[in-house]
């Protein structure tokens, strides 16, 4: 391979029309979309060479761990820094994350996510910054459950793939539900566990999952999002049937 051919859907602000522009930069081995992006950007000309403006994109860690670099590549939602070229068939189809507002080009404002999380309180309230000595401690599975939860990176991917997500429903989204099941897990966190199921509970909550599962299949640290959701539900009824009896 000694050309990388692409097809980049362009927005130049918010309230613009998207349209698409297609480029060919020089093969580089074990290049991934970051690199590919990076190349256009040092030389903006199109396959037809005219000069464009720099395509705009985010991206921090470039190690698959900030979720920064979230995008659409060749119809699939993932992490530009883990997509590599080798892997992908030509010409490379890359586009900003659908289900969030555009802001230019590749980069979207995933707001409504943190958003999210405020309301599902996903953090461990303390009394102070003061050392009052170790916490309180937990077994070993629950350990495992909640490090493999905590390793997600608010990437937007899930959402993506979720058929459920969208204005219509209002659904929290998989990440959500992962989140509170977490925090209810944590000896401190559970404090709140009732104002997270009275939220997971409503119109914006786990009712509007479909189980459709294509959110296990994209989210690129793997998390038991089958798991969680399965566990937030049986909660939720437990939290139901202690209302109806008092």
């Amino acid at each position: 391979m000694e050309k990388v051919r692409c097809r980049i859907k362009r927005q130049d602000g918010p309230n613009q029309k998207p349209y698409w522009q297609e480029f060919e930069v020089d093969y580089e081995e074990n290049m991934n979309v970051i690199i590919l992006l990076m190349k256009i950007r040092q030389n903006p000309v199109d396959v037809n060479g005219n000069v464009v403006s720099p395509i705009t994109w985010e991206a921090s860690c470039l190690e698959q761990v900030c979720g920064s670099c979230s995008m659409v590549i060749n119809g699939v939602p993932q992490q530009a820094c883990a997509a590599l070229v080798d892997k992908l068939s030509q010409p490379i189809t890359i586009e900003p994350l659908s289900k969030f507002p555009v802001v230019r080009d590749l980069v979207v404002d995933r707001g409504r996510m943190f958003e999210t999380l405020k309301k599902v309180r996903a953090w461990i309230d303390i009394d102070g910054t003061h050392d009052m000595g170790p916490g309180p401690k937990y077994d070993q599975k629950t350990q495992q459950i909640r490090y493999a939860l905590s390793r997600c990176m608010t990437c937007g991917v899930c959402l993506e793939a979720c058929p459920q997500y969208n204005d219509i429903t209002n659904f929290a989204g998989p990440f959500a539900i992962a989140q509170t099941h977490l925090f209810n897990l944590h000896p401190t966190g559970r404090i709140f566990k009732e104002e997270r199921l009275k939220y997971m509970a409503g119109k914006e909550g786990i009712a509007n999952c479909s189980n459709a599962q294509l959110c296990v299949q994209v989210c690129p640290k793997e998390l038991p999002l089958t798991e969680a959701i399965a566990e937030v539900n049986a909660e939720i009824t437990k939290y139901l049937l202690q209302l109806i009896s008092r």
